[in-house]
């Protein structure tokens, strides 16, 4: 639970420092809009240390995601790492002086509730390895997510930021799945192993999605279909098919847990990506 709390700190401060480096960039001179200019404010963000830092943070909460994963329920990660929403939200009120609500501030008071509820029931990983198949069924998922991010373009206008928010959130549950059935680390096994091209499939297709969704639409409904997306099916699969269980006794306390920082999570679904308008005040 320390790494998938940490993990989640990583993320939900990455969030912020690139929000950043983002607006200083743009602050930095050149008007423009398409593919060109978007380039040029990368290019120029990347140059900066709160942008690099946020990388780094990205790395190592990742390296504390799999951490996570091979220790604690996927229920109990994929929790935790909605909950960077609540980070990502008073991280911004310090550093990019946005204004919370006091229904957001109660919504990260009910988010650290439900990750407390889920530390105490939470139990070890499952001792399955699954069906034989399910690594085959994370690999179809990841290219299905795939295609969907490649012809998020087409899609509705109306319904296409929940669609590719979902589908985000489908791909990094495949990366949390696919986690946990990678038994082991030798290249003959990686190679021959499903669960390692739906990994990496998962993680490309996901990040493809979520940044379509957030360029085509709004942020907060974009987010709140990537945070069912990433806790519930893994949840579901970890527990049907990979043997995940709280302490005895506890289930009722996990299903609580899990579902109030969700809920959580929710409600702070429009911080998917920090604010960085041009009215707060000017980065130091």
């Amino acid at each position: 639970m320390v790494c998938a709390l940490g993990a989640s700190v990583c993320f939900g401060t990455a969030t912020v420092l690139q929000a950043m480096a983002a607006r200083t960039a743009d602050a930095g001179g050149g008007d423009g809009e398409g593919s060109a200019f978007a380039v040029t404010l990368f290019l120029r963000a990347v140059r900066q240390w709160r942008y690099l830092a946020g990388l780094a943070l990205d790395g190592l909460g990742f390296l504390l995601q799999i951490a996570a994963l091979r220790s604690v329920p996927i229920y109990a990660v994929g929790a935790a790492l909605a909950s960077s929403l609540a980070v990502t939200a008073v991280v911004s009120a310090r550093l990019l002086k946005v204004r919370l609500s006091g229904a957001e501030w109660g919504a990260v008071g009910v988010v650290c509730a439900g990750m407390a509820l889920l530390g105490i029931a939470s139990g070890t990983e499952g001792d399955r390895d699954g069906p034989p198949a399910l690594g085959y069924a994370m690999l179809a998922t990841a290219l299905l997510v795939l295609v969907l991010a490649l012809l998020g373009g087409r899609l509705p206008e109306r319904g296409r930021p929940l669609a590719l928010g979902l589908g985000a959130g489908f791909g990094f549950g495949v990366v949390e799945v696919s986690v946990r059935l990678i038994d082991s680390l030798a290249p003959s096994d990686l190679a021959t192993n499903p669960a390692t091209y739906a990994l990496l499939v998962g993680g490309g297709a996901a990040f493809l999605s979520l940044t379509s969704a957030l360029q085509r639409g709004s942020v907060t409904t974009a987010t709140a279909g990537m945070v069912i997306g990433e806790t519930i099916g893994p949840a579901l699969v970890g527990v049907v098919w990979l043997g995940d269980r709280t302490r005895e006794g506890l289930a009722w306390v996990a299903v609580l847990g899990f579902v109030v920082a969700v809920a959580g999570a929710l409600a702070l679904a429009r911080f998917g990506e920090a604010p960085v308008d041009a009215d707060r005040e000017t980065i130091p």
